[in-house]
């Protein structure tokens, strides 16, 4: 792979971004950075002129920018999702700050797409959205003032992942070392239904306790989504949730039925 090549893997996607401006510096900020990919979730319609004199040097970043209706639909074909933020707390996952944060996803998209999450001006990424990253880059900020630009804290992040690059992991002084080869975004949620079918099936996720059924799902989704999964690791884990579902399937049916019967006597 050609040394800027990987460049190419990284999207800085921007979820429902309210000021044409904003979406203007951005477009400027990754392209100072090197990087060209910027999809946008939800955007103000039309941008205007406002953007366009924002991205001033980066009007092809801008204008090729993919627009997109849902979250989901700009995270179909990428591997792992870092969202970021200013908020702490246990409840929002892994948090590392922005160098670190970068260098994981530098290795990670030297063979695999990546996505960086970047929230609305005023209220950032929601809970359902920060449930999609593997982990959260926290970029730290004067107490008085915590809240970036939503262009500065683009900038910042995309600066610190170019500067990653001239840092060679450890592990990479190896030639034997090749970074993994990780499947999808939509690959892995189809695994989260699985999983979360198995479970059920277990009696692991008690039926009707919505809230820990959530809580479990949302921390596997994050202990998983941080490194990723490979094509033989997804196919295991597919693997095991269709032997819990052949074993425990009819006997969790039987029941069903059973239950079924007493309740209509």
């Amino acid at each position: 792979m050609h040394a800027q090549d990987w460049k190419n893997n990284v999207h800085f996607v921007l979820v429902e971004p309210r000021e044409s401006g904003n979406v203007g510096a951005s477009a400027r900020a990754i392209k100072n950075m090197g990087f060209r990919k910027l999809s946008l979730v939800c955007p103000p319609d039309p941008l205007g002129e406002e953007a366009r004199w924002f991205a001033r040097g980066a009007l092809d970043v801008l204008d090729s920018a993919e627009r997109h209706m849902t979250l989901d639909s700009a995270l179909i074909n990428v591997s792992i999702v870092a969202g970021t933020t200013r908020r702490t707390g246990r409840k929002r996952g892994l948090l590392v700050s922005a160098e670190e944060g970068a260098r994981r996803l530098y290795e990670i998209a030297q063979h695999n797409s990546v996505a960086l999450l970047f929230g609305r001006e005023d209220r950032g990424l929601f809970n359902e959205e920060i449930d999609q990253c593997g982990f959260l880059i926290h970029i730290s900020a004067h107490l008085t003032q915590p809240s970036l630009n939503l262009g500065q804290a683009v900038l910042l992040v995309a600066y610190e992942l170019a500067k990653a690059a001239r840092y060679v992991h450890t592990s990479a002084k190896d030639s034997s070392y090749r970074p993994a080869v990780l499947v999808s975004n939509q690959e892995m949620k189809a695994l989260y239904e699985r999983m979360t079918n198995a479970l059920r099936l277990l009696d692991y996720l008690p039926r009707g306790d919505r809230n820990l059924e959530k809580k479990i799902m949302h921390n596997l989704k994050h202990f998983i989504g941080r490194a990723g999964l490979t094509e033989w690791e997804i196919n295991m884990l597919l693997g095991l949730c269709s032997r819990v579902e052949t074993k425990f399937g009819e006997a969790f049916h039987c029941r069903k039925s059973e239950e079924d019967d007493s309740t209509e006597q």
